[in-house]
């Protein structure tokens, strides 16, 4: 690969995921300010939930239509110019249905531009396997910026945030028109709405250890969507116009980490890395629960945990199941790894983790300034994703039983 095509290739990586980052994290906050007493804490569930709906749509608008009929960069570009309008216009939005909505149709376009960022990277590539990482990692870096910007600026619950990420789609719009060209895969291949599902996958649920594991993963993303959900919400209160720029230390944190996945995943095998995984969702969430003004280590500790909890859970699983599923079949496999965790897995825990922080949030108005105060027992909110990783944890310890050969592949 040419470093020209390296350097464009890197830059199409930061503006994708700092787009997401501007946005997706401080939507919690925004919406506490800009919708009080429109029961918030469900609305924000809703609102997360329609990143999981993308995620099981898109793949079939990629497989269907954009990988058959359009060149990746190019339908890439148009998706990102159109989702910057809609960005801009989510800040018009006085009410949570309509809110909403904006946010469900602009999620229905950004999510399918991942996969084709994707494929417009590994189609330059000359050795995928050693080159993509570095190119990925990119996108951690752009989330990082985006964070640590917004902190800078001091507009956590701003809809200057929209705003930012709208300026970046449309930039990644257009600088997407120059990035190499990726030709249609007309026919590349079976585009049938079982192959796009994964269909092919499914022999791995002969295998017990991969069936347990799979529900597993499903489960362990309900305590991920209360982090997405309600930890900008939470930290806010002790970090204040500083929380994205903290919360960026979890993406730093998983940058870190993913570099000690190849060593450990054949040093100590899949189990324990799954198992130090979900251990650690559970160490995050009582860090949460029982971090306070006095305590403020216990914060930071849950969202430097965030490393552990992604990388050892979700890169070792993308690892087990290629490595499970064997080259004639990866690729299904991985699409539906990604179907049931991000799209049913996250459409659960986002609506879920909406109703708990509603069932324990009270509002009082202020008899002189007529303001309403919401306040939230996140301590006890906490604990329900910190049971939930706790209950799968205990299961899956008892449970997954694999080969030698694969645990330590």
């Amino acid at each position: 690969m040419k470093l020209k095509t390296g350097i464009l290739l890197s830059a199409m990586m930061f503006l994708q995921y700092y787009i997401w980052g501007a946005w997706y994290v401080t939507m919690g906050p925004y919406m506490d300010i800009v919708f009080k007493g429109q029961n918030v804490d469900v609305a924000k569930g809703a609102a997360y939930s329609a990143g999981a709906i993308a995620t099981i749509i898109s793949p079939f608008f990629v497989g269907m239509i954009a990988d058959r009929y359009f060149a990746a960069q190019k339908i890439m570009g148009v998706l990102h110019l159109i989702g910057a309008g809609l960005l801009v216009y989510a800040t018009q939005m006085t009410h949570t249905s309509g809110f909403y909505w904006v946010i469900l149709i602009y999620s229905l376009l950004y999510m399918p531009t991942i996969a084709l960022s994707n494929s417009v990277a590994f189609a330059q590539m000359t050795d995928p396997g050693k080159q993509f990482p570095w190119i990925r990692v990119f996108g951690t870096l752009g989330w990082i910026v985006a964070g640590l910007v917004i902190t800078q600026l001091k507009i956590t619950d701003n809809p200057m945030t929209f705003q930012i990420a709208a300026g970046a789609s449309a930039l990644l719009g257009l600088f997407s028109f120059i990035l190499p060209d990726t030709p249609p895969k007309a026919n590349s291949g079976d585009n049938s709405l079982g192959a796009i599902l994964g269909k092919d996958a499914f022999v791995l649920f002969k295998s017990n250890a991969y069936k347990i594991f799979f529900v597993a993963a499903i489960l362990i993303c309900i305590p991920l969507s209360f982090y997405y959900g309600f930890a900008g919400s939470y930290l806010k209160e002790f970090f204040g116009e500083g929380t994205t720029g903290k919360m960026a230390m979890g993406q730093m944190s998983e940058a870190l980490f993913i570099l000690a996945i190849p060593f450990l995943f054949n040093k100590i095998g899949v189990k324990n890395m799954l198992i130090f995984g979900m251990g650690a969702w559970v160490l995050r969430y009582v860090c949460f629960s029982y971090g306070s003004a006095s305590a403020t280590w216990m914060l930071y500790a849950g969202i430097i945990l965030h490393g552990i909890c992604y990388d050892f859970f979700f890169v070792t699983g993308y690892m087990y199941t290629e490595k499970k599923a064997g080259e004639s079949i990866k690729n299904a496999a991985q699409g539906l790894f990604t179907f049931a965790t991000y799209g049913v897995g996250m459409f659960i825990g986002t609506w879920y983790s909406g109703f708990v922080a509603a069932k324990y949030a009270t509002s009082s108005i202020n008899a002189t300034t007529k303001v309403e105060t919401i306040a939230h027992d996140w301590h006890t909110i906490w604990l329900y994703p910190a049971a939930i990783a706790g209950a799968v944890l205990i299961a899956f310890i008892f449970t997954f039983k694999e080969k030698k050969e694969i645990a330590a592949a």
